[in-house]
């Protein structure tokens, strides 16, 4: 027979670049988990929010040490567990604590190791914390709202804290963000958002991104949240950039690095940052929109 014919075919690669079932799997599992812990038992989805921005810190750190720049694992990582805790249990006031804390704690115990280059080490111990649990943090503090943290079961689902349902819909809005907008550049997409940092995103699939977004949004605020129509359009508006913002933020981070993705931890997925890239960005846009536009 022909070498041809007999020579083994190289994997394919899908077009948008993910392993969908595995990608698909894995999603829907995690998203299962994060909302029923929300929905009964907030402190759980605390607790697991916090570990995965301890995986995410450690995922950059360990990224950014392949470039000989190492951040001080010891104050970053008591940050990264500080943080949320003081977000959802102090409120604004002790996630803002929690980060001169931490920050400055960095800044001290990397001065303290003779070892040269303690700027660009403190620098990547203080980027690390900002971008991954500080931003993770207004999480929380849509959480407590003004009601406060839950702290026990929650059995009777029609007395849920309302700062619950806004982080559900956050989160669903940003997979829909990422569903539609994938689904619609797959099929459709023809012209590239940005080529040098992402070029699988297209144009295409942004405007389907917010399409999907906006048919999530609006009726998840009217119906849930008893909200006018137009706070759900203008939180789907949101979402949508800054989760986009997110992907290119992380795209660009890896594209310095030199790395495709921050670890292989989720399978389909790439590493925990890979999901958390959106979030990150959306939580504040969320938390703000909640908190100014749902006083009308």
């Amino acid at each position: 027979m022909p070498d041809e014919a007999t020579a083994a075919k190289a994997p394919r690669t899908p077009k948008a670049g993910r392993d969908l079932p595995a990608a698909i799997a894995v999603g829907v599992t995690l998203l299962l988990v994060v909302i029923g812990s929300l929905l009964f038992y907030p402190l759980a989805f605390v607790a697991v929010a916090t570990a995965f921005a301890c995986v995410g810190v450690w995922e950059v750190t360990r990224a950014v040490a392949g470039k000989g720049i190492k951040a001080p694992m010891t104050p970053v990582m008591i940050g990264a567990l500080a943080m949320p805790a003081s977000a959802y249990f102090a409120g604004p006031e002790g996630l803002l604590f929690a980060l001169v804390a931490s920050a400055g704690a960095t800044v001290l115990w990397r001065s303290l190791d003779p070892e040269p280059g303690a700027v660009k080490s403190i620098l990547s111990g203080v980027f690390a914390l900002m971008w991954i649990p500080f931003l993770l943090s207004f999480v929380f503090l849509m959480m407590r709202g003004e009601n406060g943290p839950v702290l026990g079961l929650t059995t009777d689902l029609s007395a849920i804290n309302p700062g619950v349902i806004q982080v559900i819909i956050m989160l669903l809005l940003v997979v829909a963000n990422d569903t539609f907008g994938y689904l619609v550049g797959v099929m459709f997409g023809k012209h590239p958002m940005a080529p040098k940092i992402s070029p699988k995103k297209s144009w295409e699939g942004f405007a389907g991104s917010l399409g999907g977004a906006t048919l999530v949004a609006i009726p998840a605020t009217v119906f849930l949240l008893d909200q006018h129509w137009w706070v759900g359009f203008a939180l789907a508006i949101g979402m949508v950039f800054a989760g986009t913002g997110g992907d290119f933020a992380e795209s660009m981070v890896k594209r310095e690095l030199g790395i495709k993705d921050m670890s292989n931890l989720l399978p389909g997925h790439g590493g925990v940052m890979d999901r958390l890239d959106s979030i990150l960005f959306a939580a504040p846009v969320a938390y703000a929109t909640f908190s100014v536009l749902g006083q009308f």
